[in-house]
């Protein structure tokens, strides 16, 4: 099942030469995902030392990331953990291939299930799953639809590339238990699906900008962070269970880690809950710092007077 989506007005990459390309890497994510796991990790590793040299304003905000959130590490270890998330996150890409056509048979070989992931089956309050940004992040879609029946509702970010956008839809919806919510309808419709018997996936850890949200602590720099999370929570008296996903080296296979939930959340106190969630994600981060999405500029919005943390 799909949100109600609009198409909005073409741009540069709708043109003949866009959607030629459009075309190229779809039908490369097909091709891909025919390969066992291990070639594709290899050569997402191979990716990912490649992005790693040629994507220097990437390189530089994950390099600055990590500083601010690691200062006790020496420039050399933080060096060497963005090396290694760049050979994650080119692996990451790769195995799009997997999820977008991989049958469900294999999809569910590749997955190992730590936790109940059958919770919002056994429950009788709407459940969300709060699922930060690792890179493996784009598993825990599936593994959620196809390790329980109940249906689940994410926000959706409407892509600018029409094509590749259709495509990304369809590739998230196939599992036939997904509602796409496209952003711009806003929480009024996230809060229609929930009432309708929806689970509702939840990204709560990007800087989406001042609206909504507040500045939080995250591994001790002020983060702007959405209180939504937690407003959503108390008003439809929902279950929260962190999901997190786990790559395993050499493409041992993907390790979904279905939490308990978090007892007294939400509290009635929305930013407390935010500091509550940062604290358990730094704990989990530091698992696998590698892993953790250190390319977004987590900390790009900043309290009024303060400069920014990206500018050098």
């Amino acid at each position: 099942m799909g949100a109600h989506y609009r198409k909005g007005p073409k741009g540069p990459t709708d043109g003949w030469m866009g959607k030629l390309g459009t075309y190229a890497l779809i039908a490369l994510l097909w091709l891909l995902h025919w390969l066992p796991l291990r070639w594709l990790a290899a050569l997402g590793w191979g990716l990912g030392a490649l992005l790693h040299r040629v994507a220097g304003s990437r390189r530089r905000v994950a390099l600055r990331n990590v500083e601010l959130c690691f200062p006790e590490k020496s420039l050399a270890e933080r060096q060497a953990l963005v090396r290694e998330h760049f050979g994650w996150l080119g692996r990451s890409l790769l195995e799009r291939g997997l999820l977008w056509y991989a049958s469900d048979r294999r999809l569910l070989r590749l997955m190992r299930i730590e936790g109940n992931i059958k919770l919002s089956e056994q429950v009788d309050r709407p459940v969300m799953w709060l699922m930060p940004h690792f890179v493996g992040l784009d598993w825990i879609g599936p593994a959620l639809m196809l390790n329980q029946s109940r249906p689940g509702a994410s926000i959706y970010q409407r892509q600018s590339n029409a094509l590749f956008d259709e495509a990304l839809r369809k590739a998230r919806s196939r599992f036939g238990t997904t509602k796409l919510v496209d952003r711009q309808e806003g929480v009024r419709s996230i809060l229609r699906a929930i009432r309708d018997g929806y689970s509702f996936l939840n990204l709560p850890d990007m800087d989406f900008g001042p609206k909504d949200s507040a500045f939080v602590p995250f591994f001790g720099v002020p983060a702007n962070t959405l209180l939504a999370p937690a407003k959503i929570a108390e008003t439809m008296k929902m279950v929260v269970q962190p999901v997190i996903v786990t790559m395993l080296p050499k493409g041992e296979g993907i390790v979904i880690h279905a939490h308990e939930p978090l007892t007294g959340y939400p509290s009635g106190d929305v930013e407390a809950d935010a500091l509550r969630f940062h604290r358990w994600l730094e704990d989990r981060i530091r698992e696998h710092p590698a892993q953790y999405f250190w390319v977004h500029k987590r900390f790009k919005t900043r309290p009024p007077g303060e400069p920014s943390l990206y500018s050098r």
